[in-house]
């Protein structure tokens, strides 16, 4: 069934057009990705479909009552006071109703018998209509949400808006329109504040609805997993690919190599003409050569395909090689306040190590970054940077592009030797060229600012690069151009991201930062996800196992759920007792494991006597250890589990 279909419209921004020609279908169930520059006019497309923006050309054609739920990039909660009356917003009408129908039982409650008909007529219809209008499942509708969105549904009916961060309200954005029951959703980057877990359901919730949706996104990994086609804006108009963001790559470049052919045939064709037309318009065959004149001159154009004008040409330089050890962390012990967000922590970055810092939102990511910066002290335990070693960082606020300068004036001050031509050459690698180089920073968007850090970052000529969410602002081609001068480089990185496709093409190592323990993966990001869904696996069937095992013991002994409410208290304080002691186990064998990992990068260690014996060693225990480690990760699930359940089961002692 078609929802939408636009047919040729085109935009303007200002004179100047923005798109022209577009035609798109969209069918009920179907998930297109919206990609393109920033400034090819995504935003503005959203804004035609909505009705905001009226096209200066073609038509658009809308079902009947056709329902749209709109997240955009502004964060307006229209006066809500708490996180459940922003994220039930589209339920106002249905929730007055029921508070009208709480009024109206306890008004029959007081009259009996003396309850007019009229009243208990009023009572029955609202009571109908509510039912009619789906009021009884909005609390689970809204509940469910919030928590795949990383919320708590009960203290959001207590927590303030005014309280959240700038994360958590674009999250909360996002809740507030994936709970309206819409026939189309437009999603303008759903995913900029979630972290891997929440993006996970945010994948499975969207392939799990009826409805269509259009989603602006820049994250790829996303696209390919939520898509079944993609929408591609270039060069002022729109082209359709079928797929998500992989097979739109292979496609696109699959149809620029045959426009490519058909063009250069073209041009060939027209070569040998004019070639013909100019030795011959003079002569004997001056009557053909002046027909063929004719018909060339009557002949459609081809163009040749897009070129990647606009994407940045960034390249980070390493001087000086530095140490084999970059960093070294022992005993650190970050807390802010009286929250503990790092426990201990003794490891360190080898040279040449990709570092992805991951963890979900508000683990204390970025407060990590700024102590092993020396930005803030620790509580306790050092960080100790080498000292032949330089760092430059690009930060997620992007603090370090002063607001005040024009963009000629930034470059220049980092490279004063430099001539005119010089910075205009550096400024146009980023996409800024003539009077741009002359606008003050405080006046760009997201993107652009995002496009100055990277090119400030690479004069810094450092050997090791701190990224703290580099990809929030950049755009698909953008992100691509800085994952290849990353792959390029031959320093050190660190990465804070949530960008999958970005840690699975860059990262060696990975650190994981969740429950106030760093746990250090020395492998790829795909197998450090892969790792981690086996080990859910495992703990889902450890859960089923003990649910099976549950039920059978209460087969039987039948009486045993309404005489044994102390026995469940037991169970359940033995249950808290193995979960401590898992966590305790899974701690120190995680300190162990990076002790290890310390010590086999350690020079010193292979200068020594005997080095190659000690290594082997260390090398074999390190083998032990990650294997224990798993283990202890399995049984800690099992314990969570089980502590989960008999919480849920465990009769409550009467009043």
């Amino acid at each position: 069934m078609t929802l939408l279909s636009l047919s040729g419209i085109a935009i303007q921004y200002g004179a100047a057009p923005l798109l022209t020609g577009v035609t798109l279908t969209i069918a009920r169930g179907e998930r297109w990705g919206v990609i393109g520059r920033n400034g090819s006019g995504k935003t503005s497309l959203f804004r035609a479909i909505t009705g905001e923006l009226d096209p200066e050309l073609g038509s658009i054609s809308r079902q009947q009552g056709l329902r749209l739920a709109v997240l955009d990039q502004h964060r307006d909660f229209a006066g809500a006071v708490t996180v459940w009356d922003a994220a039930s917003a589209a339920f106002a009408p249905l929730l007055a109703l029921e508070r009208s129908l709480a009024e109206q039982a306890d008004r029959i409650g007081e009259l009996g018998d003396n309850a007019t008909p009229e009243l208990l007529a009023r009572y029955s219809h609202d009571l109908e209509r509510f039912s009619h209008e789906g009021g009884y499942e909005v609390p689970a509708r809204v509940s469910a949400v919030l928590h795949g969105l990383g919320f708590d549904p009960a203290l959001a009916h207590t927590q303030t808006v005014a309280t959240l961060s700038g994360g958590e309200r674009g999250r909360l954005a996002l809740a507030s329109q994936l709970v309206v029951p819409a026939d189309l959703f437009l999603l303008d980057e759903p995913t900029n504040h979630l972290d891997l877990d929440t993006t996970e359901w945010l994948t499975g919730h969207l392939k799990g609805l009826d409805a269509a949706a259009l989603i602006i996104s820049h994250d790829r990994a996303f696209l390919d997993a939520v898509a079944d086609h993609t929408l591609h804006l270039e060069n002022g108009t729109a082209v359709s690919y079928d797929g998500g963001y992989s097979a739109f790559v292979r496609q696109r470049e699959e149809r620029r190599l045959a426009q490519q052919r058909a063009f250069s045939k073209q041009a060939r064709e027209i070569a040998a003409e004019e070639d013909f037309i100019r030795r011959n318009i003079a002569g004997q065959k001056s009557a053909q050569a002046k027909g063929r004149r004719r018909r060339l001159m009557r002949l459609p154009r081809l163009s040749p395909p897009p070129g990647e004008d606009g994407a940045m040409a960034v390249r980070f330089q390493s001087t000086g090689r530095g140490g084999d050890q970059i960093m070294v962390a022992d005993g650190l012990r970050v807390a802010v306040g009286n929250r503990v967000l790092l426990e201990r922590f003794t490891g360190s970055i080898r040279r040449g190590d990709v570092v992805g810092l991951v963890g979900p939102n508000g683990a204390g990511k970025s407060t990590l970054l700024a102590t092993v910066l020396g930005e803030r002290a620790p509580e306790s335990g050092t960080a100790r940077w080498g000292e032949s070693n330089t760092v430059a960082v690009y930060r997620q606020d992007l603090a370090q592009v002063p607001r005040d300068k024009s963009l000629f004036d930034i470059i220049h001050d980092l490279r004063p030797m430099w001539t005119r031509g010089q910075v205009m050459n550096h400024l146009g690698r980023y996409d800024f060229s003539g009077d741009a180089s002359l606008r003050i920073a405080g006046s760009l968007s997201g993107g652009e600012l995002a496009r100055v850090a990277l090119a400030m970052m690479a004069l810094a000529t450092a050997n090791v690069l701190v990224f703290d969410e580099p990809t929030n602002h950049l755009d698909v081609e953008s992100i691509e151009a800085l994952e290849d001068a990353v792959e390029g480089y031959e320093g050190t990185v660190i990465f804070v991201s949530h960008d999958r496709a970005l840690l699975r093409a860059l990262c060696t190592r990975v650190w994981n930062l969740e429950h106030g323990h760093l746990t250090d993966y020395d492998g790829s990001f795909a197998d450090w996800e892969a790792a981690r869904e086996e080990r859910r696996r495992a703990a889902e069937g450890a859960v089923r196992a003990a649910e099976v095992a549950r039920k059978a013991r209460e087969r039987a002994d039948p009486g045993r759920p309404q005489a044994g409410r102390r026995s469940q208290q037991s169970e359940l304080r033995t249950a808290r007792r193995a979960l401590e002691q898992a966590e305790v186990e899974v701690h120190g064998l995680e300190l162990r494991e990076t002790e290890l990992n310390t010590a086999l990068a350690d020079p010193e260690l292979y200068a020594a006597a005997g080095a190659e014996a000690r290594a082997q060693d260390l090398s074999l225990e390190l083998d032990r250890v990650r294997a224990a480690v798993a283990i202890a990760y399995q049984r800690w699930e099992r314990a969570a589990a089980e502590v989960e359940r008999l919480t849920a089961s465990v009769t409550p002692d009467p009043a």
